[in-house]
């Protein structure tokens, strides 16, 4: 009798026992979720988005109004998803894409503006230079010295995912003493 039984409740296991996970009733698997990478949390929490992908009725502004938006937001050096919160919050705008059919990022790759990191392993990056000089001035700080390493392992991560999806240069490479330059 493999574990598919006896998570089913079936006298015979027709099904390996690998599968078990599938077979869990909906209702159950709110206990079953992926850890994060460097904590032992397991939440939930996630947007939700609406489910009509057109925009809606009230909303008056054409698709050439929200890309010049976009590209005002991103001359003034604003990151992608600071753009996206400000035409959600100020201009009533809640997804891009269902107004113009293309993403922030996509719109502003097409004109032109669009960063030479990606936004997330720029953010990395930052959190990392911040750390490190945090640590040029206190150097028994044992904790977050051990943080620094965690946070570098994922720019490592992350750089490698971009180089093999050509977003980033084949020989690209992460170096904490040209990172400073990298984020000013």
């Amino acid at each position: 009798m493999g574990i598919g039984s006896f998570l089913t409740g079936a006298s015979s296991c027709d099904l390996p026992a690998h599968a078990w996970y599938f077979w869990i009733p909906r209702s159950s698997t709110k206990y079953i979720n992926m850890g994060r990478m460097h904590s032992a949390g397991k939440g939930m929490s996630k947007s939700a988005r609406p489910y009509k992908r057109t925009p809606p009725s009230w909303l008056k502004v054409t698709s050439e109004d929200v890309e010049d938006h976009v590209c005002k937001f991103a001359k003034k050096g604003l990151t992608p998803s600071q753009i996206g919160v400000i035409l959600r919050d100020s201009h009533g705008i809640a997804q891009v894409k269902s107004v113009t059919g293309s993403k922030v990022l996509r719109i502003l790759k097409k004109n032109g503006l669009a960063p030479e990191l990606p936004e997330d392993l720029y953010m990395l990056i930052k959190k990392a230079v911040a750390v490190r000089k945090h640590l040029d001035r206190n150097r028994q700080d044992k904790d977050s010295k051990f943080r620094l390493i965690l946070i570098e392992s994922r720019i490592h991560r992350l750089a490698r995912y971009y180089r093999m999806n050509r977003k980033l240069s084949p020989n690209w490479k992460y170096e904490s003493a040209t990172a400073s330059t990298l984020v000013a």
